[in-house]
């Protein structure tokens, strides 16, 4: 077993094709893997992760009624949310709560063609940091190759997304009635990019929770090749 684990680390340091074919050649027989395989391996994770949990947020209350990602008021509204509670408006507080997660929920649809997009990118290079990394290695690779496409994405829909779901009536009422509280500082805050940054952050999380599925659980290797490449990180 130490011989075999050895072998894979030095496996991954290697970086041309040749050399892992190599490599891979001098595994104990019966591990029967080729850098395809690898590759295309964690692509299928990735691409699970993606369909299975990133699929989820784009449906209602796949934001809202999901405690990994619900998005809750920014510190400067956390007062509003309290001020408005305390004279009795929960109602109108949850509300407005409610539709910075459906602003989040419709913005997450133009994610899944910028993540296909990455993954098909994974090179042999990615491959190796990525399997024998930490549980969240992919969607670390993830976040650094879309992060700034996806923000450039997201911004519009959830701008657009506020007056669809009217959330621009609802936070202009909600804090027309908190400034108007006796003894209150006046807030008008940037929810727009707040949200947008609230929803990368959820979509992150989901994605490294089916991957350390994956990584960590054998019956989340739903795929004959999951089993054969994940194996080696075992």
């Amino acid at each position: 077993m130490i011989k075999k684990i050895c072998t894979v680390v030095v496996l991954f340091v290697l970086t041309s094709c040749n050399e892992l074919q190599q490599v891979i050649d001098t595994l104990p027989q019966g591990t029967g893997i080729t850098p395809t395989e690898m590759a295309n391996g964690l692509r299928q994770a990735l691409d699970f992760g993606i369909d299975k949990q990133v699929t989820k947020l784009t449906q209602t209350d796949g934001f809202y009624r999901n405690e990994l990602v619900k998005i809750l008021l920014p510190e400067e509204l956390q007062k509003v949310d309290k001020a408005l509670r305390d004279i009795g408006l929960s109602s109108l507080a949850d509300e407005g709560l409610k539709v910075l997660n459906r602003a989040a929920e419709d913005a997450v649809g133009t994610a899944t063609p910028i993540f296909v997009n990455a993954v098909k990118n994974i090179s042999f290079a990615d491959a190796k940091g990525i399997l024998l990394g930490p549980d969240d290695a992919a969607t670390n690779y993830l976040k650094l190759n879309t992060e700034t496409q996806l923000f450039a994405s997201f911004e519009p829909v959830i701008k657009k997304s506020f007056s669809k779901v009217g959330a621009d009536d609802i936070w202009s009422n909600l804090i027309t009635r908190y400034n108007a509280i006796p003894f209150t500082t006046d807030v008008n805050p940037d929810l727009t990019n707040y949200v947008t940054g609230e929803a990368l952050k959820g979509v992150y999380r989901m994605i490294a929770v089916e991957e350390k599925d994956i990584r960590t659980q054998l019956s989340s290797r739903t795929t004959d090749l999951l089993k054969k490449v994940f194996a080696l990180q075992d």
